[in-house]
């Protein structure tokens, strides 16, 4: 597995996979037309990774709003996370928000709750 790159659009967030870096990011608004068309590649990159890389995965988010596909697929993708972290693997989410935006910072917590592994909720300016 590679490297990978969505560029954002409107709709879309732009998403990066760094698979040496063990990094994957997200970042922007998330209202797909189909969000399964969209974060299949992204749920598959990251079920591929926790399978064969021996090193940490921590999700970088800036993530503006989210509608319900999208909250439904990254619901999927924590669900990849906390099941790597129930097996030793490290995984962590770093998920920065605009302090204007208090929604993105409720949302977040709403997802933190469900989530045993490390999960940081930062303020950005």
């Amino acid at each position: 597995m590679n490297d990978f790159s969505i560029p954002g659009t409107q709709s879309t967030p732009a998403i990066q996979g760094d698979w040496a870096q063990g990094i994957l990011s997200m970042q922007g608004d998330s209202y797909p037309e189909n969000s399964y068309e969209l974060f299949h590649q992204v749920f598959e990159w990251v079920e591929h990774f926790l399978k064969q890389a021996a090193r940490p995965l921590t999700l970088e988010l800036k993530l503006l709003y989210l509608n319900t596909s999208s909250i439904k697929a990254m619901m999927d993708i924590f669900d990849l996370l906390e099941e790597a972290h129930h097996q030793h693997k490290p995984v962590a989410v770093n998920w920065r928000y605009d302090p204007r935006n208090e929604r993105v910072a409720e949302l977040a917590e709403e997802f933190k709750e469900d989530c045993t592994f490390p999960f940081a909720i930062l303020s950005h300016d």
